[in-house]
């Protein structure tokens, strides 16, 4: 039985494990081991799926720093393969390991409002993210009351505005928000590199912590860059607010995290 009075633990899967069968073999056992301590929930990104899909219909998605730019056909994209096919799978695979999980998508009750991107100023560019949905509130009902039968949410990245538009959202950033809503300890930011590296050829040169500052030395030599910026950046944010501790691991590092990087808010 899952425990209701410890602090959940939320865990984000990036979407470039999810076409890997070894991957997910090596995480289940660890989320169910980490499910039987604490209530889980599950977020999901997708982008490498979107892509794939993308090629096949013959559309290339347009990225700006690691966040993708949302047309109408890139939302539609978004909605089947990330709420329809990932979802769906990874709330099967969940099943196959003895965990009763519940896929859902931020649009759900409200569980993640949104407001539309406003347009940013990108080294001289002003870049119209379309259909990307900054976060406004969430709503985190909808989970506690999945969490308290010992179910596990699976969270696909989408959100809602008050007109009920649908938004793509960013899952590094929907899993910071919902850590922060349910006061998470800890988030876990799960990634094929398994840590932040200075050499991301070399796993010798892992950062066992990152802190603020070679955060910033990272970014600004280019190292920490695309989806790993994202995530060191929203790691940051979400020590900031009420989340306990923070980790970018690999998918079998979920309980030691001995190869992981911690990020930090001090040296």
């Amino acid at each position: 039985m899952t425990s209701k009075t410890k602090a959940p633990t939320v865990i984000k899967i990036s979407g470039s494990l999810l076409d890997e069968p070894n991957a997910l073999a090596d995480l289940w056992p660890s989320v169910q081991a980490l499910h039987e301590d604490a209530p889980v929930v599950l977020v999901h990104g997708g982008g490498t799926q979107m892509t794939a899909l993308a090629d096949r219909l013959g559309h290339t998605p347009e990225r700006v720093q690691g966040r993708r730019i949302t047309t109408d056909l890139d939302l539609k994209i978004a909605q089947w393969a990330i709420r329809g096919s990932l979802n769906t799978t990874l709330v099967s695979e969940a099943q196959q390991h003895d965990l009763t999980a519940v896929g859902v998508s931020g649009a759900d009750a409200t569980l993640v409002q949104v407001s539309k991107r406003p347009a940013w100023d990108v080294d001289g560019r002003t870049v119209d993210f379309g259909w990307v949905g900054d976060i406004e509130h969430v709503d985190p009902s909808l989970l506690e009351g999945l969490m308290a039968r010992s179910l596990v949410p699976v969270v696909a990245p989408l959100g809602i505005d008050d007109e009920g538009q649908v938004y793509n959202v960013n899952a590094d950033t929907v899993a910071r928000a919902l850590a922060e809503a349910l006061a998470a300890d800890p988030l876990l930011y799960v990634t094929e590199a398994g840590a932040v590296r200075r050499d991301a050829e070399n796993p010798a040169s892992r950062l066992a912590t990152c802190p603020p500052g070679t955060a910033r030395q990272g970014i600004a030599e280019g190292w920490i860059a695309g989806g790993m910026r994202v995530k060191v950046e929203t790691a940051l944010d979400a020590l900031d607010g009420s989340v306990g501790a923070v980790y970018i691991c690999g998918p079998g590092d979920l309980l030691a995290r001995s190869q992981a990087t911690e990020v930090v808010l001090e040296a």
